[in-house]
């Protein structure tokens, strides 16, 4: 059970202004608010509270709780802007909530740079206020008892048996399938035929998110679902033959070992209290593996750069590790980046609060443009070099740094776009080229 508490009254509250983030603390009647509702919950006993590093939050909670109390930033009152400290009337609130809503006023920043107004700021607090409580609660996901307790496990069975490992009921205790009360865990419910998370896999044409060539979701237990998912990803890993002499070269698009370690680092690390399925993308040049759940509290990312590696599920990985799916904790990254060793390209790993990323890039597809490169003019070479400082340029840009006139710059604009190296956004004199 989770309860709400707002601050009690300020004196810009009872003068009703706009507070925000500014700093203000309980006047005597607020003072009196906080110490009733601190008579009202005197009889529920409380594992810890949240709160607010603002004056008028920490009055409120300390009168009412004497308890743990952590105070964490993500729950500082909005900014309101403009509004801030202005008189709140009937047409100021209109105003407010209609700057939030088109954009010109919001509340704060997501991760990836997205601004947070009305429409997702509820979202974003539930988000929030989960994972407060996940730092500070010591019972793991996949120890909990599972609320699915009719499981069947015919997919585990078998792959249990091919591995040659016992799957008898005092195993999936001591596998923590089962709790101490032979009573299913959420790990179970994981490795069940019942499972309820999911993987999902779109192919793309072309390097866009766009139109769409194939796309399948897996489902059952996490081990069909490996399976099922490496087999489907293994068909658009195309072989590129290659004559040298007298031998023929095979190159797969996608080292075989980057795309067996990235599958099962985002089916082993999830964070699976959340409902989201691990999704994965197929484009021409790459492929992106996307799972719920950053890195676990205290691990950063040149850790895991480096090989270390704290299992947000170990037993799941306990589970892998007894089936001779994953080595030793800690390879997988290291793994996949010693695949791509011999090539120019390299995977990218990106991290935010809520989710790892990981992209393998196509090894043909940029051995193909890395060739082509190779057959550039120097004003060719030239005109690829200015987008390492900018996004876009035009055609009179060339002509000046290239010092060329205007038919020699459009020929080479035009012979690299016949190359597919840059392409042309606009008509006319809006034209602009990008990579």
């Amino acid at each position: 059970m989770v309860y709400l508490v707002r601050q009690g009254q300020t004196d810009w509250n009872l003068f009703k202004k706009f507070n925000g983030c500014t700093d203000t603390g309980l006047n005597q009647t607020g003072i009196a608010q906080a110490k009733l509702q601190a008579e009202n919950l005197r009889r529920v006993s409380f594992d810890v509270c949240f709160c607010s590093p603002q004056k008028r939050a920490r009055q409120t909670c300390e009168i009412i709780f004497k308890g743990q109390i952590v105070f964490d930033d993500r729950l500082i009152e909005i900014n309101c802007g403009e509004f801030e400290g202005t008189a709140e009337t009937d047409d100021s609130m209109k105003l407010f909530w209609q700057a939030i809503k088109s954009g010109t006023l919001y509340i704060g920043m997501e991760n990836d740079g997205t601004p947070i107004g009305l429409t997702n700021i509820d979202k974003i607090m539930q988000a929030v206020i989960l994972k407060m409580i996940r730092e500070t609660d010591g019972e793991k996901y996949e120890e909990v008892r599972s609320l699915n307790q009719d499981l069947t496990f015919f997919e585990a069975e078998k792959e249990f048996k091919k591995r040659d490992v016992n799957f008898e009921q005092n195993n999936k205790k001591t596998l923590k399938l089962m709790n101490s009360d032979r009573i299913y865990t959420n790990l179970g419910l994981l490795i069940s035929d019942q499972c309820v998370h999911t993987i999902k896999i779109a192919v793309f044409e072309d390097t866009v998110k766009a139109i769409f060539k194939d796309r399948y979701e897996f489902n059952g237990s996490l081990l069909k679902q490996l399976n099922e998912a490496y087999q489907f990803i293994d068909r658009y890993n195309r072989t590129h033959s290659e004559i040298t002499g007298l031998h023929r070269i095979d190159t797969r698009d996608y080292p075989i070992e980057a795309i067996r370690e990235s599958l099962l680092n985002a089916i082993v690390h999830r964070d699976y209290s959340f409902s989201a399925g691990i999704l994965i993308s197929i484009f021409d040049d790459r492929i992106e593996f996307v799972s719920i759940g950053g890195l676990v509290k205290g691990i950063t990312y040149d850790d895991i750069m480096l090989g270390v590696s704290v299992p947000r599920n170990e037993n799941l990985a306990n589970v892998f590790y007894r089936l001779t799916l994953i080595e030793a904790y800690g390879t997988g990254i290291p793994k996949i980046l010693r695949s791509y060793k011999r090539y120019s390209v390299k995977p990218q790993i990106e991290v935010s609060d809520n989710a790892f990323k990981i992209t393998l890039p196509n090894v043909n597809a940029n051995l193909a443009l890395v060739k082509s490169k190779e057959l550039l003019s120097d004003n060719e070479h030239s005109v690829l070099q200015m987008f390492e400082k900018q996004e876009y340029i035009t055609r009179k840009e060339v002509e000046k740094i290239l010092a060329i006139s205007q038919a020699m710059a459009v020929r080479v604009l035009k012979q690299l776009s016949d190359k597919n190296l840059i392409q042309v956004n606009g008509k006319g004199k809006n034209t602009r080229y990008s990579l």
